[in-house]
């Protein structure tokens, strides 16, 4: 029982470390897919405003669009505005600082995919 003890804690310990992963300010690469299928390359710029909380811009193609962001565990949010519609991306932080996410537009089938890593 001791041994069994021992083994959840050592988990949850390592869970904890898991989830304690981070989000830094920065330009970070994109890469991506719309809601189509086709693919975009560009950038992000995340400027943290709190502990938790962030603005960030994506520059792909001609497009730009700006919102908020949150951080909670390794699950990282952003809410942003694309010309008129409201759009939502939810991103799992990865070891590295990697981003990888799924995303979607107000009023649109489907969801894309979204890549962001760091630059050095």
């Amino acid at each position: 029982m001791k041994r069994l003890v021992a083994c959840v804690l050592l988990a949850a310990g390592l869970v904890s470390h898991a989830q304690a992963q981070t989000v830094r300010e920065g330009t970070y690469d994109v890469a991506g897919t719309n809601l189509d299928g086709s693919k975009y390359r560009g950038t992000a710029r995340i400027k943290l405003t709190s502990e938790t909380t962030c603005s960030i811009e994506w520059k792909t193609g001609d497009t730009t669009s700006t919102g908020i962001c949150m951080l909670h565990e390794n699950a990282f949010a952003a809410g942003y505005v694309l010309g008129d519609s409201v759009g939502l991306v939810v991103y799992e932080v990865q070891p590295g600082g990697v981003l990888d996410g799924v995303w979607t537009i107000s009023g649109e089938d489907g969801a894309g995919t979204e890549t962001l890593r760091l630059r050095n």
